[in-house]
């Protein structure tokens, strides 16, 4: 396991704020953040990777066998209603309609599985993406950096850093915190760069340990492996358009801090406008670049256009 550095205070936290903001960077008006670094000629590059015509979902299904387990605030896995069945069809229940159909409803948080947190997910202090004031996201959802703003956004260059097998091991052990350095190190190993606009997909193995196990347990809010604090720098320096991982929340937990609670959210989503994808399934994206040495492929994710929402359930396909 690696081990941490000094715990990282909240003196640290208001340094990397400052140092690391984007604020007005793209206009005191904008609400997309990081996805302003992709330009139109990176979509048409990326669209050039698809070479196998293979296709990868990098989606959990969304049912009651989802990782939510309480552990975190009201999060609970999908409820699939039926509203009208072939049942209710054969029975003769649907014969005033002239038609025999199913139909069918869904009760979920919007972040319960693979989803993107929109720029109004986290603060820092009174604030969130691009100074707009926290309160700006009321009972009537996020009147600003709501979801539905990037909804023509979420398509580029993905890169896959598959860290746990980088490493050697099936899946980085809980609470392992990955550094800038490794980051770089898995790159290189790989023969892959990472540049502006690409959506950086990180690969820990924690999802597929749950799955092989079949059982959740603490993946929800507990404990897992994820990126350091330090690793903000890194996100800054690349202008990445997104950073997205296999775990609950992208960063390493318990958290290398006891001062606050996420204390790399508070950073690379308010100050930084980092779009951040979690949950996301990796395992047959890996092993395909695993054999053909391939960590690079078009990306398309776009969210559900929920007005004023603060995250969204997302299938992000990647395309060789």
């Amino acid at each position: 396991m690696t081990k941490m550095n000094d715990q990282v205070t909240l003196q640290d936290i208001h340094d990397a704020s400052e140092r690391l903001k984007n604020w007005g960077r793209w206009g005191a008006e904008d609400e997309a953040g990081t996805l302003n670094n992709i330009s139109p000629q990176d979509i048409i590059n990326a669209a050039r990777l698809i070479r196998k015509g293979k296709v990868f979902s990098l989606a959990l299904n969304f049912d009651s066998n989802g990782p939510q387990n309480g552990l975190w605030g009201n999060r609970f896995n999908p409820i699939h209603t039926m509203l009208a069945t072939g049942t209710d069809a054969v029975a003769g229940r649907q014969e005033s309609i002239g038609i025999r159909y199913a139909d069918d409803m869904v009760s979920m948080p919007l972040q319960c599985g693979t989803q993107w947190d929109a720029l109004g997910h986290v603060f820092n202090g009174e604030k969130m993406w691009n100074g707009y004031d926290a309160r700006l996201v009321d009972a009537n959802g996020a009147q600003k950096n709501g979801i539905e703003k990037v909804k023509d956004k979420m398509v580029g260059r993905g890169v896959l850093l598959d860290v746990a097998r980088h490493k050697g091991v099936d899946s980085l052990e809980d609470g392992y915190g990955i550094g800038t350095e490794e980051l770089e190190k898995c790159a290189v190993a790989q023969g892959v760069e990472i540049r502006k606009g690409d959506f950086v997909i990180v690969r820990t193995g924690h999802m597929e340990r749950c799955l092989k196990a079949g059982k959740w347990e603490g993946y929800a809010g507990g404990n897992a492996p994820g990126l350091r604090f330090e690793t903000a720098e890194w996100i800054r320096k690349t202008d990445m358009a997104a950073i997205c991982a296999d775990t609950w929340g992208c960063e390493v937990r318990p958290n290398e801090t006891s001062v606050a609670s996420q204390p790399w959210h508070w950073v690379v989503i308010p100050m930084i406008g980092i779009s951040m994808g979690e949950i996301f399934y990796l395992k047959d994206l890996a092993a395909d670049c695993a054999q053909d040495h391939v960590y690079e492929f078009f990306f398309c994710a776009p969210p559900l256009p929920i007005t004023k929402a603060v995250g969204s359930p997302v299938n992000p396909i990647a395309i060789k």
